[in-house]
This record gives structure tokens, sequence and C-alpha cells, in this order.
């Protein structure tokens, strides 16, 4: 038993795992890019994080690039068995840090190949191809021939399940009909609400959910209401977003990240935190500021 049980467990390909885990994003140096100031930090972060309980760590080769990878492996090889680690493909990073797509045949298998080297695996657990339609969130277009590879590679025995990340619920419709969709991951929190009836939708399907930048990524969530909302229940503002998102829908998967061993243990006694309808109902009424301000 762990304590992030609270929170319940929901289904990714064929693993059960605990629905707050860890993002390894912020293990690479600023911007995603290049090695960490203290790479000895990085691998007790992840130490700690699975001796918590986290059994679901999100990562890819693109951080870094490999240097997320090699730092999960140097902390956890050997993994442990109920440790499910979940990659994605489809960028590269050009030598300012630049993110470039990399959707070609090649560029995706040799990307598969990354990852299994770099994180010391002969078989990748789940896989999400992120499309790089548009950088910045998603946009419709045929995701068939980068997902036909993918579901090649998953034939030959390198990747166990496929899920699909920054994409539109026919974009997953779609895919569904070249191979199983296990999860999407997509932007969301509090205030960037737009996958509401997408979540929902998911949710009926048994579909995981893994909203990224579920605190607000390169740009902190910051509102007056929120702080509010923190000071009252004697918690801190990122715990009561994550709380409200594990409240939020069953499918909801998190995967907040941090490189400081005090911020991850903030972050996992979210599950210690129940939030009221009313609270509830307060911190729902961010998204409606949110589009007023634009």
């Amino acid at each position: 038993m762990s304590r992030l049980d609270k929170a319940g467990h929901f289904t990714l390909g064929d693993r059960t795992v605990r629905r707050i885990g860890y993002g390894a994003m912020q293990l690479a140096g600023p911007g995603v890019f290049g090695p960490p100031k203290d790479r000895a930090a990085a691998v007790a972060v992840l130490r700690e994080a699975v001796e918590q309980g986290v059994d679901h760590i999100d990562t890819s080769d693109f951080y870094g690039p490999h240097v997320t990878n090699q730092i999960i492996r140097e902390a956890l090889h050997p993994y442990r068995d109920d440790l499910t680690i979940v990659t994605k493909i489809s960028a590269r990073r050009d030598d300012k840090g630049g993110w470039i797509p990399a959707m070609s045949r090649a560029e995706l298998t040799q990307a598969v190949h990354d990852n299994l080297r770099n994180l010391g695996l002969d078989v990748l657990q789940v896989v999400n191809l992120r499309s790089m339609l548009d950088v910045h969130g998603p946009r419709e277009g045929s995701l068939e021939e980068p997902l036909a590879v993918l579901a090649d590679l998953q034939r030959q025995g390198l990747v166990r399940h496929v899920g699909l990340s920054n994409v539109t619920p026919k974009q997953v419709a779609d895919g569904r009909r070249i191979c199983p969709i296990v999860c999407v991951q997509n932007q969301y929190n509090l205030v960037h609400r737009d996958d509401d009836a997408f979540i929902a939708a998911l949710a009926a399907a048994g579909t995981a959910y893994v909203p990224f930048f579920p605190l607000g990524g390169f740009t902190p969530l910051q509102s007056a209401t929120l702080s509010d909302v923190a000071r009252r229940l004697d918690a801190t503002p990122m715990q009561v977003a994550l709380a409200w998102l594990l409240q939020r829908s069953p499918n909801l998967l998190l995967i907040p990240g941090t490189s400081s061993p005090a911020h991850l243990r903030e972050n996992l006694a979210a599950v210690d935190l129940q939030l009221s309808p009313a609270v509830v109902a307060e911190l729902d009424g961010l998204a409606g500021e949110r589009a007023a301000a634009h």
C-alpha cells in the first residue's frame, strides 16, 4: 500500500497505475535542453518518487535530448516490475534547443530505438505519437502515415501500446482504425479547459487522459482565487490545482514534474486534499475568467 492509492487507479494499456505519477521533463537543463545543473539531485528525485509509490513516469528521448532517459536509467534500472514508463516521439531538437517535427518513417523508427537504448529496455510499454502539425496545440490534419509507422513497430514487438498527444477527438477516432489508442496526452489544467468534453468521451471509452502542463507549464498557474483557496485549506496553490484534477474525472492520470525533492513531496501530498463541491465550483470559475480575458 502507498498513500498515493488514496487517489485511485486507472488502466494504462495492460497496466493499472496510480493516478498521480511523475513527469521527467524538468530533469533536463533549462528549456528542456542539455544536462541538469545537478545530475545527482535529478537521480535522487527519481528514486524518491518511486519510493513514495509513483509507478508511472512520463518521459521522451527529445528531452535533453537523450539526457532525461539516461538519468532515468541511471536512477532506476533495473526497473521495478510495476513501473510503467511512457515515452513520446515525433520531434527532435536543433542546436539551439528548438523543437522540430520528426515524423518521417526513418525518424520515428530511430526515435523508438533511441528510447529503447537510452532507457535500457527491450520493449517500450507505451509510446505516444505527438502531433507536430502545430507545436503549440492540437490542429486537425491526418496522422495516418506516422501512426502506421508506430503500429508497424508495435507489430515488431518494440512497442507494447500506442497513445496520441496534442490531438483532437477526430484524430483519435481516425487513429483507432489503425491501432488501439490507450491514452491521450493534451494540455489541460484549471484554466485551460478546452478538452472538457473530450475527457468525458474518453472516460466513457475507458481511455486514460494525461494532462500535460497540469500546473501551467512554462507559465505557472497564477490566480488570486487559487491562492485564496489554498490559504483556506492550508495547502499550496499547486496542491489545490492537482487535487482539482484528481477530482475532475477518474480517467485523469497526473504527471507533475519537478527537479526538487521538496516540490515532489508537495505534489504527491495533493492526494490528501479533498475539495468540497463549493470549492470545486469556485475553482471551476477560473476557466470563465480566462475566457473573459481572451
